[in-house]
């Protein structure tokens, strides 16, 4: 059988890679804000999106896949270590995952909707309304979220060898990249809130995106990269209630009480 062929029309699973060796932040995606794992947030942002059938965690890690099946993902297949270091590209977890549903299940979703757990402040109305405007479209390649940049790489500058400032966008001199920022198209920045895949393309052209990616327009949120992220998020969740939060609260126990 084709493996085109097995896709079923109109069906969305999540994906939600965790590997566990990140250096930044160690154990970075099931490190706790108030109790929860940010694995837990994204895992709870899958579930209360209708559009999503099936949760599944890519992962590299025994540990982090007990922790995922407690929040209420599947860990069907550990992710090979190859596929899972620091240089890893995006492409190869998808791949592997396609890959195992194929062979061990013989059906795929048309799409997926790929959730980082290091935004752990997603909104239903938000994610809801990516998954319509992917849906609508069958064009589309993918969609992705992105958010407003504020200073536009336009008047960016890069140091040279000879010690001289080079403007970043090629063609263009120091002179034009001193104007107004006014003057420049804006640009996005993406942010990992949500992204939406169409199998169909990944098992075809062996690529995330695409060349007719949905630019879907959000406000900055909180992306946890470093420790001061963390921190950050800590505070911003005792002055804000967070919807993810209650949701967690209201039918988990924490990771401690869980564990």
């Amino acid at each position: 059988m084709d493996i085109k062929s097995a896709i079923k029309e109109g069906v969305m699973y999540a994906i939600i890679p965790a590997r566990a060796g990140s250096k930044g932040v160690k154990n970075k995606n099931i490190r706790c804000v108030k109790g929860y794992p940010l694995l837990a947030y994204a895992i709870a942002a899958a579930k209360r999106c209708s559009c999503v059938s099936r949760i599944l965690v890519s992962t590299d890690s025994e540990e982090y896949a007990k922790i995922a099946r407690y929040y209420g993902a599947e860990t069907p297949f550990l992710r090979p270590a190859e596929f899972a270091a620091d240089n890893s590209p995006d492409i190869q977890f998808m791949e592997h995952a396609i890959g195992w549903l194929y062979e061990n299940e013989g059906v795929l979703p048309e799409y997926f909707m790929h959730l980082r757990p290091t935004s752990p402040l997603r909104e239903k109305s938000v994610v809801d309304r990516a998954c319509e405007l992917m849906l609508a479209d069958p064009a589309a390649t993918s969609l992705r979220s992105a958010h407003k940049q504020v200073f536009p790489p336009y008047k960016m500058f890069y140091a040279g060898n000879d010690g001289y400032f080079s403007c970043f966008i090629d063609g263009m001199t120091p002179d034009e990249a001193n104007n107004p920022r006014q003057d420049f198209k804006q640009v996005y920045v993406p942010d990992g809130y949500v992204d939406i895949l169409r199998t169909s393309h990944v098992v075809g052209e062996h690529l995330m995106h695409g060349s007719k990616v949905i630019a879907y327009t959000i406000e900055k949120s909180v992306d946890v990269d470093a420790k001061e992220d963390l921190d950050y998020l800590e505070f911003y969740m005792e002055k804000n209630r967070s919807e993810l939060y209650e949701y967690l609260k209201e039918r988990y126990k924490t990771l401690e009480e869980a564990f």
